[in-house]
């Protein structure tokens, strides 16, 4: 593993904690279809992964069902559940010491483009992000690994090297969705996810400082191998 040229984050369980809001609108758009709303437990894990999605795979409603829920979900998000979000401790300071080692970074979230940009826009996420990347159906951009792909063009139109991207998410949606773009993710523990969801994941952290020091071994790393090779030439 090498050091990365810029980083890609998750919004949802990754900068923000934004679980008070998703799980009281996804209760409230359930109940508008007529759905049984599952239990705290399982409302939590709704966070993350596409809306419609769990809709259709955890609550088993069917097409129009979830196309309906998923309406008055973004309705009841957009009203009142973006303003239960606040960012998670250490993350503005993660991304402070990452904009000052020179990566460039963008977010790739499963929120809806409108709302991943309000979200970035109310923390003041926006001097820090060369790119923010969410969900947009009329642009054809309706899966995880769709949006990173996205977000990795917006990156490299805005100069960055993206030849070593790194995700960084705290679902394993986040990173099986990188894997498929070929992109090595980190899973972070202090989101939605368990620990199982960090199988397939190139490391795991804990706190946003380890996120750092994870990166900076990888760069002392490479200099140490850098000076191998010159020892050798």
């Amino acid at each position: 593993m090498r050091a990365p040229t810029c980083v890609l984050f998750d919004l949802d369980g990754t900068l923000v904690d934004s679980a008070p809001g998703v799980t009281a609108s996804a209760a409230e758009a359930l109940r508008s279809v007529g759905a049984p709303v599952p239990d705290a437990a399982t409302l939590r894990s709704f966070v993350g992964p596409p809306m419609h999605d769990t809709f259709r795979r955890v609550v088993g409603l069917d097409e129009p069902a979830a196309r309906a829920a998923l309406t008055a979900y973004r309705a009841a998000y957009a009203r009142d559940g973006a303003s239960a979000a606040a960012l998670y401790d250490g993350v503005p300071e993660l991304l402070d010491a990452l904009v000052a080692r020179g990566l460039p970074m963008g977010v790739a979230t499963s929120k809806v483009q409108d709302q991943a940009e309000l979200t970035a826009h109310r923390f003041g996420l926006g001097s820090r992000l060369l790119a923010v990347c969410g969900l947009r159906e009329e642009e054809g951009r309706t899966t995880k690994r769709e949006v990173i792909r996205e977000c990795v063009a917006r990156l490299r139109a805005g100069g960055a090297d993206v030849s070593r991207p790194l995700m960084v998410g705290d679902r394993s949606y986040d990173v099986e969705s990188a894997a498929a773009e070929g992109i090595p993710a980190v899973h972070v523990r202090w989101g939605y996810g368990g620990p199982a969801e960090s199988a397939h994941a190139v490391a795991s952290v804990a706190r946003p400082s380890e996120l750092v020091d994870w990166i900076d071994l990888l760069d002392k790393n490479a200099g140490y191998g850098a000076e191998l090779e010159d020892e050798h030439a």
